[in-house]
């Protein structure tokens, strides 16, 4: 006995009254979509909202407020950036930014900040400097709290303050100035490539790559070295209150840990951050358990997204306050010190 095949069902168009049904179900998953891509967006604007106007935290003191500004790093020019692939780096516009808001906050009575840098670009450092000292200008306590390192630019900036606090085994000091380029010449060669410039300006190229520095270039290089190197003797002489002869001696380059700081009158007291914060309550005259407003935090997106627009370049004639900042790899930022590098 053979078997039937199946019966086929007539095609039947769908109705009218089912094509409508569709047809709002559509645009109801097209518009809950778009919905959620609007709460996603307002959720992310309202978090980065948060990191460019500070107030993470924000606490009355007696009175009184202690503005937070986090040093984290290299410091760099520009604006500040992070990424969870790179390392960061601090950009002195955001920090110059963050002073100038605390200035012309009244309810700041005194400005903290926390470093753990290695240093970086000469000029950004100054810039930091200079905020800092206008703060006390302007009559707002100033307070360093040195973490892991505070050497080189970092302490540039950090001799601003009216006090600066160390741990005993932070690194700081390094108290030099470096410019660095390297030579390939010998590499390109073996490999059979051979560079042509094209220039206007005999010393256009003075630290190209493709060439030994000639002893032109090297002296005019060290001449801008050894002026830059006078500025910081002069800006931490300025900011410590002691005599550049002073200052002088204590500047060849080496770094020092918090208790040798302390001792050459780098720094004056050893103690962590919560020291640092009662202290600038202190010297500002507030009552009361201490308590922070954090400028400059970061976002959530910030953090995982980073691209920052403070990337590292080359460092072809480049001024850096600091052989670590010196040895950067092109392109990326490091800001964690491991041992030997200082």
């Amino acid at each position: 006995m053979s078997a039937q095949p199946p019966m086929q069902t007539p095609y039947e168009p769908p109705t009218r009254e089912q094509r409508r049904s569709a047809w709002r179900w559509g645009c109801g998953l097209a518009l809950a979509g778009c919905l959620i891509v609007i709460v996603v967006l307002l959720v992310f604007g309202f978090i980065a909202l948060l990191s460019r106007t500070g107030g993470m935290e924000e606490f009355s003191v007696g009175g009184g407020q202690i503005a937070l500004i986090r040093i984290d790093g290299l410091i760099a020019a520009g604006q500040s950036g992070f990424s969870i692939l790179g390392g960061g780096a601090t950009g002195s516009d955001d920090v110059v930014e963050q002073i100038e808001r605390a200035v012309e906050d009244p309810a700041v009575k005194a400005i903290l900040v926390r470093i753990n840098s290695p240093g970086g670009s000469a000029a950004a450092s100054q810039e930091i400097y200079q905020a800092l000292m206008e703060a006390r200008n302007q009559h707002k306590v100033v307070v360093v709290s040195m973490a892991d390192v505070a050497s080189s630019g970092a302490y540039y900036v950090s001799a601003a303050a009216d006090r600066i606090f160390a741990d005993p085994a932070t690194l700081t000091g390094s108290i030099g100035v470096i410019s660095m380029t390297e030579d390939l010449s010998g590499l390109l060669q073996k490999i059979g490539v051979k560079p042509e410039i094209v220039k206007a300006g005999k010393l256009k190229d003075m630290f190209s790559p493709y060439r030994p520095v000639s002893d032109e270039a090297r002296s005019i290089m060290q001449t801008m070295v050894d002026e830059v190197h006078r500025q910081f003797i002069e800006a931490v002489a300025k900011g410590r209150r002691m005599k550049i002869e002073e200052v002088a001696k204590l500047s060849d380059g080496r770094v020092y840990s918090g208790t040798q700081a302390q001792k050459l009158g780098l720094v004056d007291e050893l103690g962590g951050m919560q020291q640092a914060v009662r202290k600038a309550a202190e010297m500002a005259g507030l009552k009361g358990k201490p308590r922070l407003r954090e400028y400059g935090a970061k976002s959530l997106l910030q953090r995982l997204l980073g691209g920052s627009k403070s990337q590292a370049v080359a460092l072809e004639g480049r001024l850096l306050y600091d052989d670590f900042a010196a040895r950067m790899v092109q392109g990326t930022l490091h800001s964690a010190v491991r041992p030997g590098e200082m």
